[in-house]
């Protein structure tokens, strides 16, 4: 189960993963583990009604109105569901770094199929792959979206499936502008 302020929930689980608050209400909300499968609870009650054969790493919209996680609807096959409603595309290997965009209006993730790291965005899968990749990063509007990445040993940036051309020896995460118009790049290269 799962204890607040040193309370447990009134019901137990046979399993449950993380908690996080919910930034609007501030009930407590898990994964939990029900008859062989798992689904989220706040505050020890169900919150979704659809069951996975896993489910973690849950994360809120920015105006805390939807929930996203990262969810196998069937052994092997990951992806992620936003308010229960799983995504189409899956991977065999994993799901991670899921994120909102600011006007929580979209979602982004990685998937990871053998050696390939693949962005998604909004259950669409970039055509480009890579060796790496970093948690995505929208623009102030939700419009663009950028990710560092490493391909052949080197780091560069690619902005909604469109590869920065230059090649970096070291790359922190992209910067949006305020205004979503420009993207700070900070690199090494080597001279």
């Amino acid at each position: 189960t799962i204890a607040v302020n040193g309370t447990p929930w009134e019901k137990a689980y046979s399993g449950v993963w993380e908690p996080v608050f919910n930034p609007l209400t501030g009930a407590v909300v898990a994964p939990v583990r029900i008859d062989g499968k798992w689904a989220l609870a706040a505050d020890g009650s169900l919150l979704w009604d659809r069951k996975f054969v896993q489910l973690w790493r849950q994360v809120f919209s920015p105006d805390g109105q939807k929930i996203a996680a990262v969810v196998a609807p069937v052994y092997g096959k990951w992806t992620v569901a936003v308010d229960q409603i799983s995504w189409t595309v899956t991977f065999e290997d994993l799901v991670d770094d899921v994120v909102f965009s600011p006007d929580s209006k979209r979602v982004a993730a990685l998937g990871k199929n053998g050696d390939n790291w693949y962005v998604v965005v909004d259950g669409a899968a970039w055509q480009n792959s890579f060796d790496m990749a970093w948690q995505p990063v929208f623009s102030p509007g939700g419009d663009a979206v950028a990710v560092r990445v490493e391909k052949g040993g080197k780091y560069t940036v690619v902005l909604n499936d469109r590869l920065w051309q230059q090649e970096c020896d070291a790359l922190w995460d992209p910067v949006f502008s305020p205004d979503g118009d420009k993207l700070l790049i900070r690199s090494v290269e080597a001279g």
